[in-house]
């Protein structure tokens, strides 16, 4: 796969950044390149069309992977978000961003591209993969009255 090297100017320094002309080529782009070359390939000597059989074969099987991946991701962020909003209204601890030990109940949860992360009553947010500590308050609470009763846990 051959790189090219850009240079881009930030704050008037050079940065150098390859980037593969693979990478941004759709399966489009690659059959037009295709045909261009049967086009006007030598009729003596003409190109193995078993091998561009094989590269277009090879081009959308990439392309199906990264779809199926793709997908695959989107699946996992919503499996994340149904399970995180779950926890709504739950006793949670675990760790900030910054790696704080923080705790409190689940007021919201909260959605950022791929990232999925609770906010606390405390103000804290803390990313669902950080949880490490879940509590169900309904388990200590009076039948009656909804309070909770001083001492008493689930066997009350």
């Amino acid at each position: 796969m051959s790189q090219i090297s850009t240079y881009n100017s930030i704050n008037g320094a050079a940065q150098r950044t390859n980037t593969s002309q693979f990478s941004e080529m759709t399966s489009e782009d690659f059959i037009k390149i295709m045909f261009t070359e049967l086009t006007n390939q030598d009729p003596f000597e003409p190109n193995d069309s078993q091998a561009l059989l094989d590269q277009i074969n090879t081009i959308r099987s990439i392309e199906s992977d990264m779809a199926l991946s793709d997908q695959l991701e989107t699946m996992v962020t919503e499996n994340q978000l149904a399970s995180a909003s779950n926890l709504i209204g739950k006793f949670v601890g675990g760790l900030s961003d910054d790696a704080g030990r923080v705790a409190g109940y689940v007021v919201s949860v909260i959605r950022q591209g791929n990232e999925v992360a609770v906010e606390l009553d405390t103000g804290w947010v803390i990313p669902a993969e950080n949880i490490e500590t879940i509590i169900d308050p309904s388990l200590f609470e009076d039948p009656g009255t909804g309070e909770p009763e001083p001492g008493e846990g689930e066997d009350g």
